[in-house]
């Protein structure tokens, strides 16, 4: 008569799991680094996308304020006013409440998503939201080291 041994195994060795440890180790350690900079390029998408908005708008405003810039003299060199955009102006680019009044061309002030300012300066620095180039009349968004965006 055959002896059968009764060996019914349950359950893991402690080598299977340290290699499934392992394992599951490796494949995080490849993952989790593309999850942590795909919050950066949404923020940089964002502001590409943000400031695609604002140099048409800003185009539509020079196109009804006589070849003026929303600044406070109209000028490019002038101080940038968000008012300007964000209320109703008349053709000079003063605030008005006439039927004749255009805007607004923004519901909010925009505020930049990688440095989280609005300020609009002539050049890039360390808490400014954009740059505006006077020479260009051009918009451009600040990175988060405080150097101009290239988008």
């Amino acid at each position: 008569m055959k002896s059968y041994r009764n060996s019914n195994r349950k359950g893991f060795t402690l080598v299977e799991i340290l290699i499934v440890v392992i394992i599951l180790g490796i494949l995080a350690a490849i993952v989790i680094p593309q999850f942590t900079s795909a919050s950066e390029d949404a923020r940089k998408s964002s502001l590409q996308s943000q400031l695609q908005t604002l140099r048409s708008q800003v185009e539509l405003y020079k196109l009804q304020h006589r070849d003026s810039y929303p600044t406070s003299d109209g000028t490019a060199t002038g101080t940038w006013d968000w008012t300007r955009l964000t209320g109703k102006t008349d053709d000079t680019g003063a605030a008005s409440t006439a039927a004749t009044a255009v805007g607004p061309y923004l519901q909010q002030t925009p505020v930049n998503s990688l440095t989280n300012s609005s300020t609009v300066a002539a050049s890039a620095a360390a808490g400014v939201g954009f740059v505006f180039q006077s020479s260009t009349g051009k918009l451009f968004g600040v990175n988060k080291d405080g150097t101009q965006a290239t988008y």
